[in-house]
């Protein structure tokens, strides 16, 4: 059995990734609203890319993987545009970023440096060494 990760292009021109066991039947939910949701009332809806994959999390992975891109990455995804692809891929490496979900560290002012705490939090404290 294959499962597909897919990109649908929306009347509004956004694009919708989600993935499947059935595509053709998947595409025709969202054609006819049966989905609720982002594709419902943005259709009709375009199937402008595909790929199957072995085993359902391959695919969900893929799918979540292409939900976070920017539109141009999607762009060149679509049109087969590699060098694009691998290009606005290497430019999102180079910026720096924080590692929190926001972008935003929450350690605005420079001059300042969090405290840290010392002591152990929870649990037994550590034996004593005997001398």
């Amino acid at each position: 059995m294959a499962f597909w990760t897919y990109i649908l292009r929306c009347s509004d021109g956004g694009y919708y990734v989600g993935h499947t066991d059935a595509l053709e039947q998947r595409i025709g939910q969202h054609q006819t609203g049966q989905i609720p949701g982002y594709t419902h009332k943005r259709r009709p809806v375009i199937l402008v890319w595909t790929q199957d994959f072995p085993t359902r999390i391959e695919a969900l992975e893929a799918e979540r993987r292409i939900k976070g891109w920017t539109r141009a990455k999607k762009e060149a995804l679509i049109a087969g545009d590699w060098e694009r692809l691998s290009l606005l891929a290497r430019n999102r490496q180079d910026q720096a970023s924080p590692s929190t979900g926001s972008g935003r560290t929450g350690w605005e002012d420079s001059s300042r440096t969090p405290s840290v705490r010392t002591e152990p939090v929870g649990g037994p404290a550590p034996p004593k060494d005997p001398q």
